[in-house]
C-alpha cells in the first residue's frame, strides 16, 4: 500500500483527504517513481469540483493530479528509464501521491530541482503545442493574454527566444517580471487594445489567451484573422471563431495524457518537454514556484490557487 491524496465526490477542496491506495504497477512504456514533487494545475480543481464532468469523467475514489517528478522504483516493457533514474513527466492515474506512474519518462537533469522539473510538465507543453498551433515565426508580433500565469510566462519567453516580439497583457504587479522575460508589458483591464496598439504599432501578428477574460473579439479584430488568435482559457471561443486549444483528456481521467508537442498544423510533433527541461536546468528558461506544501496539505494548496493567492506554481512535496 502508499500514501495518496485521494477524493471521493465532487466538492470544494475540503474533499480531498489522505488515504492508503494500492502500490501502482507499471506496464509497457511506464516507470513507477517515488514522487519527489507533484504539481497543483488549475485544471486538478476544474476536476476536483465537478467543473469538467462532463469532459473528464472521473471514478471515485480518485487521485488527482497531472504532473510529476521523482525517482524510478520500478520500470515497465520498454519504459525510456531505469531503476535509480531522476524523470518528470504526465502521470497515468494521478500524481498526489507517494508512487505514481509516469507513461514515457523524460530524464530529469541534474540541476534542475524536482519542484521545478514537475512545474514543466502541463504548462510548458501547453505553451509549446499553442505556439506551434498559431505557427508563429521570427519578425512577428505575438500578443500575450495571462502572462503573468505559468503557461503565458513560458510562452513569452519561448516565442522571444525564437525572435518574435511579444507584448503581454498583465496586473501592474507582474509588469516588472514579464518585462524582464522578453515582452513588452501592458496593463488588463478596459482600454487594453489601445495601450497594445501604441506599444505594438507595427500590428499584432499572432494572440495567445492564457487569461480567458472576454479579450476574443478584440483579440481577433487587432490581427484581422480569427485562425491567429488562440485560447486555452476562454470556452466562448467558437462564437468567435477562435481556436480552443485543450490537449487531450489526462491519462487515468478518461484517455491518454498530452505527450504531444507542438501539433496544430503540422501534425503531431516530437515532445518538447526533454527541451524545455534542459532550458530550464541552464537558467534559459524560468518557471516560478511560488510555493511548496506537505502532500497532506493539497487542501490548503488547492484552497489557494482557488483565490488566486499564487505569483508562480504551487507544488506538493509527498
Amino acid at each position: 500500500m502508499s500514501r495518496a491524496i485521494t477524493f471521493s465526490e465532487y466538492g470544494a477542496p475540503e474533499v480531498l483527504r489522505q488515504a492508503e491506495v494500492t502500490m501502482p504497477e507499471p506496464g509497457p512504456g511506464q516507470v513507477r517513481i517515488r514522487v519527489r514533487a507533484a504539481s497543483v494545475n488549475p485544471l486538478d480543481l476544474k476536476i476536483r469540483s465537478g467543473a469538467m464532468a462532463g469532459a473528464f469523467p472521473v471514478r471515485f475514489p480518485m487521485v488527482p493530479g497531472l504532473d510529476a517528478a521523482g525517482v524510478v522504483d520500478a520500470a515497465g516493457e520498454n519504459a525510456g528509464a531505469a531503476v535509480g533514474d531522476a524523470v518528470l513527466g504526465a502521470t497515468v492515474g494521478g500524481s498526489y501521491a507517494a508512487y505514481a506512474l509516469l507513461q514515457g519518462p523524460v530524464a530529469k537533469p541534474a540541476a534542475l530541482p524536482f519542484e521545478v522539473a514537475a512545474s514543466l510538465v502541463t504548462v510548458g507543453r501547453t505553451a509549446a503545442r499553442v505556439l506551434g498551433e498559431l505557427g508563429v515565426r521570427a519578425g512577428t508580433t505575438l500578443l500575450v493574454h495571462g502572462a503573468g500565469g505559468s503557461v503565458g510566462i513560458l510562452a513569452v519567453q519561448l516565442a522571444a527566444a525564437r525572435g518574435l516580439t511579444v507584448v503581454a497583457t498583465a496586473g501592474e504587479h507582474d509588469f516588472e517580471r514579464v518585462t524582464a522575460l522578453g515582452a513588452t508589458a501592458v496593463r488588463y483591464g478596459d482600454g487594453w487594445p489601445q495601450r497594445v496598439r501604441d506599444a505594438a504599432p507595427q500590428k499584432v501578428d499572432y494572440v495567445l489567451d492564457a487569461s480567458g477574460a472576454g479579450v476574443l473579439a478584440d483579440s481577433v479584430a487587432l490581427t484581422g484573422d480569427s485562425a491567429r488568435v488562440v485560447t486555452i482559457a476562454d470556452m466562448s471561443a467558437a462564437e468567435h471563431g477562435v481556436r480552443f486549444s485543450a490537449g487531450t483528456v489526462p491519462a487515468g481521467q478518461g484517455g491518454q495524457a498530452d505527450q504531444g508537442g507542438q501539433g496544430g498544423r503540422g501534425g503531431r510533433a516530437e515532445d518538447p518537454l526533454p527541451e524545455l527541461a534542459r532550458m530550464a536546468a541552464a537558467g534559459t528558461l524560468t518557471l516560478p514556484v511560488w510555493r511548496t506544501y506537505p502532500l497532506d496539505e493539497a487542501a490548503a494548496a488547492h484552497a489557494d490557487l482557488e483565490a488566486h493567492r499564487n505569483h508562480g506554481k504551487t507544488v506538493l512535496l509527498p
